[in-house]
């Protein structure tokens, strides 16, 4: 797929996205092909309720493992993550997977926010200038993963 070459970190969002709207409308499954294939695959995965496809947990993995590299290569990359990691570690605080990494801490943060923009609800301040480095960050990633592949 194009957009997982593209930007990764936004064709996870967006497998996450589409998993969701399954879950509400199941019915659309048939509106076209994309959206039944991924639908098959949530049955014969068995996420009907809760979790993700392989394919979105599958990209996750790439850029963890892209993470861990330039955690370990890049200064200003690992800078970047310190001045975040204390968000991060609220946020997850706040989850049922406290355990999560940090780039999908990153990614559900994100996710949030868009759910939240959709429902037209104010974000603070805080939760804006944090969404702003998650957002270099996860750019970064994509950009680096993109020039790598």
């Amino acid at each position: 797929m194009i957009l997982k070459k593209n930007n990764i970190a936004e064709y996870i969002l967006y497998l996450w996205q589409i998993e969701d709207y399954l879950r509400a409308f199941p019915q659309q499954a048939d509106a076209n092909q994309e959206l039944h294939d991924l639908s098959e695959m949530m049955h014969q995965e068995n996420i009907l309720d809760r979790g993700h496809l392989q394919l979105a947990q599958n990209a996750l993995s790439e850029l963890e493992d892209l993470h861990r590299d330039l955690l370990a290569e890049e200064a200003t990359y690992r800078a970047a993550m310190l001045q975040l990691t204390p968000s991060l570690c609220l946020l997850k605080a706040k989850t049922d997977r406290p355990e999560m990494s940090d780039i999908e801490a990153c990614l559900l943060l994100l996710y949030q926010i868009m759910l939240l923009r959709l429902q037209k609800r104010d974000i603070t301040p805080e939760t804006a200038f944090v969404q702003q480095q998650a957002t270099k960050v996860l750019q970064y990633l994509s950009r680096t993963y993109r020039d790598q592949k």
